[in-house]
């Protein structure tokens, strides 16, 4: 096989400078050096190329490109630079006229093997595998083996080719003693724009890195680590938020080069979701302050807290009665009842004592957005939290007295049975009991059994009310992380310049003919949607518990609570 580039196709006749990959039996060709040319010159400079890319370029054969009919003269020329650069086996591509047929043809010297090779030539897009990734399988499927064998082979030809990049530095412009045809040989591909980023980029970036090293000094300062500040910290989203955005920029001003394609990748990633993030923070920002819907925001809010308020009176005077005509401990219903009502009374009067202050809070939370949306988002979700943070403290007074008795009971159903748990070797063991003890653990629970329905029914209906908190943070909390791991830059490349991110390849049939070697044209398949975010998403602080439905559910029958945070020591993915 022998690989082609498609801007030599119409090069003036010279030789054909490339590498020859022997496990495979092919020959990638790089770039065409037009006559005339001293060979001397053409091997200093090969040998240089050898130790700048540390890949084996060589003189692989000769090119002919004459719109006339072949003279001997030139045809016995071209075979006797095989002898001057010495490569086995030579090859010798030709094109006559506006043939579409072209000829191509090895000469091995010091070969016994009379047999002549099929030969098949490959054409391929230089400019695209030169700026192309070629990505892993990432399936796992029954031939996976041979995935990966193809995928290295191919991984071979586009090492090969991203490797030589200074060969491509040179156009024909140059004074230099060697003209080459490359990808790359009218001038050299570049963007003003592009280069006065990079050069504004520079002291821009030291600046960030100053100012963020003082945030971070200021974050690891020994004021934070004091409980009040700490726990809030620990916490709140909005500061999870903001450590995690504060992790981005550090990454982005950092002055370290990025080492391969998936560190680049990720700068690139990062940067973008920044930048988009703060865009669509300043135009909620915007659409804020305009039409002074800081002022509505906070007039309806208030009514709202009090319609919630009423709603949660009517729902405890309906559990103080006989809910769905079910019969209730009246004492004990009265009792929680009163309880949660003047629970909600101090709710109410907080809240109206907020009142004159809520539109200036509002007005200055909303400055926050200029952060990013996903800090706004954040801030949306720990307002919640804190408005509705009597109906957290109703679902911790229910759960924690369903939890008391139901461990209560499942202690006595074991005294019962003449059994304890042991909690050294944390296990159920057998225990004698006297009367007295028996006596004792039946009365108890036959109090808890008859005691129960009415706990499990306020438990029950706080428990919802936290549920329904809970999923709409969670909903919030999803949308931030969206924001945050989704691979925009990834996203947009493949869209834009699908190339770049390279799955595999395909070959289509250019021309067929007897005597003539097989021409195919190599085509880049682009990595699929779903596999660029699998490939590049982005890590997130994940804040959020991971349970499963088993886990979840075991808890709520027990009446463990159900934070919405995570804690120290749990393993997050």
């Amino acid at each position: 096989k022998v690989f082609f580039p498609t801007c030599c196709s119409s090069a003036e006749s010279g030789i054909l400078i490339g590498r020859w990959i022997t496990e495979q039996n092919s020959a990638v060709i790089l770039a065409v050096v037009h006559f005339p040319f001293i060979p001397v010159q053409v091997k200093q400079y090969l040998s240089e190329v050898q130790r700048v890319t540390k890949v084996s370029v060589s003189v692989l054969g000769s090119w002919s490109n004459s719109k006339q009919e072949k003279e001997e003269s030139l045809s016995e020329f071209l075979e006797d630079l095989g002898t001057i650069f010495c490569h086995e086996p030579w090859l010798q591509i030709s094109k006559e006229g506006d043939s579409k047929f072209w000829s191509c043809s090895t000469l091995q010297k010091h070969s016994n093997n009379l047999k002549e090779e099929e030969i098949i030539l490959v054409y391929y897009d230089q400019r695209k595998v030169m700026l192309s990734h070629l990505h892993p399988p990432l399936d796992t499927a029954t031939s996976a083996e041979h995935k990966v064998d193809d995928a290295s082979k191919l991984s071979a030809i586009f090492d090969t080719v991203a490797r030589s990049k200074i060969l491509f530095m040179t156009d024909r412009y140059d004074d230099g003693p060697i003209k080459l045809t490359h990808w790359q040989s009218d001038g050299i591909e570049a963007s003003i724009i592009v280069e006065l980023m990079k050069q504004a980029s520079v002291p821009a970036c030291m600046l960030l890195t100053f100012l963020l090293s003082l945030i971070s000094g200021i974050c690891r300062s020994r004021v934070l680590k004091f409980w009040p500040l700490s726990f809030l910290w620990s916490k709140l989203s909005t500061c999870e938020q903001l450590g995690h955005r504060l992790q981005h920029l550090q990454v982005i001003s950092s002055n370290k080069k990025a080492q391969n394609q998936a560190q680049l990748m990720r700068k690139a990633n990062i940067f973008v979701s920044v930048l988009i993030d703060v865009a669509l923070g300043i135009l909620l920002m915007s659409w804020l302050y305009r039409k002074n819907r800081i002022g509505h925001l906070a007039d309806t809010l208030i009514p709202v807290a009090d319609h919630v308020a009423e709603e949660l009176q009517d729902l405890l005077q309906w559990l103080m009665g006989a809910p769905a005509g079910l019969k209730m401990n009246r004492a004990l219903d009265q009792v929680l009842g009163r309880f949660f009502l003047y629970h909600i009374h101090l709710w109410i009067s907080y809240i109206h004592l907020m009142s004159p202050f809520i539109e200036m809070i509002l007005w200055y939370v909303g400055l926050s957005a200029c952060l990013g949306l996903t800090v706004a988002l954040c801030i949306l979700s720990d307002i919640i939290a804190l408005l509705t943070f009597h109906i957290y403290c109703f679902y911790v007074y229910g759960a924690r007295l369903y939890c008391l008795k139901i461990y209560g009971l499942s202690s006595l159903w074991r005294l019962f049975r003449g059994k304890k748990w042991n909690v050294l070797r944390q296990r159920v063991d057998s225990c004698s009991y006297d009367l007295d003890q028996l006596f004792i653990g039946t009365l108890l629970f036959t109090i808890l059994l008859f005691l129960l329905p009415t706990t499990a029914l306020y438990y029950l209906v706080f428990t919802l009310l936290r549920l329904l908190v809970v999923i709409v943070q969670g909903l919030i909390h999803l949308l931030v992380d969206l924001i945050d791991s989704l691979p925009l830059y990834s996203l947009i490349l493949r869209l834009c310049r699908s190339y770049r991110l390279a799955a595999g390849v395909k070959f289509r049939v250019l021309e067929q003919q007897d005597g003539k070697p097989l021409r195919l044209l190599m085509q880049i398949n682009p990595l699929s949607y779903g596999g660029v975010v699998q490939t590049y998403r982005l890590p997130t602080y994940s804040c959020y518990p991971k349970d499963s439905w088993t886990s979840l559910c075991k808890k709520l029958f027990l009446g463990e609570l159900i934070y919405p945070w995570k804690h120290k020591g749990e393993k997050q993915d």
